[in-house]
């Protein structure tokens, strides 16, 4: 399977963290935290965000940008409001990780000035500043996702007290409640 990697670089709301963590968990896709955070890994409102989803995480954390670039390699791209390029407009590769900068300034400029090709942006109204870190995250980590094609995940779900197969056969597709 392709592997998805989420960098979050210095988190400071442990709410978005956890969002995020649940996200991981349920893509697949390998969460990596990059200190200084504004949390500690124990906090209370990290783990409730999580819920029960912690079990499923492949979590790693960093003290540093330089211990992270140190340990990983791979097709580097980073999300930010300044950058040039939109994030549907890159084909991801596998082994891909989508960086995200702190809730309050983003990531650092000059990491984003060295990697103009790799920076890339949600699209949003000029005025509004940013969108939330967990919804940016979901956003970047579905598109490659899609561009995957969903690998290893369920596409389709089960009702609990009814079957799909009975609903289609009973009404026809112009039907509506």
């Amino acid at each position: 399977m392709p592997r998805l990697h989420i960098v979050l670089v210095e988190p400071e709301i442990p709410q978005n963290t956890g969002n995020v963590a649940r996200t991981c968990a349920v893509t697949g896709a390998a969460l990596h935290l990059v200190g200084p955070m504004g949390f500690t890994p124990d906090d209370k409102k990290l783990r409730h965000a999580g819920l029960d989803y912690w079990q499923y995480l492949d979590l790693s954390y960093y003290d540093s940008l330089p211990q992270f670039f140190e340990k990983n390699q791979g097709a580097f791209y980073f999300f930010s409001t300044k950058a040039q390029n939109r994030y549907c407009d890159v084909q991801y590769p596998e082994n891909c990780y989508l960086f995200f900068g702190k809730e309050s300034a983003g990531l650092p400029e000059e990491l984003l000035f060295r990697n103009p090709d790799r920076c890339v942006r949600i699209p949003m109204l000029d005025e509004a500043r940013s969108l939330n870190l967990a919804n940016s995250v979901a956003i970047g980590a579905f598109e490659v996702l899609r561009q995957w094609d969903f690998p290893e995940l369920s596409c389709s779900g089960e009702l609990r007290r009814f079957d799909w197969a009975a609903a289609k056969a009973a009404r026809p597709d112009s039907e509506f409640l």
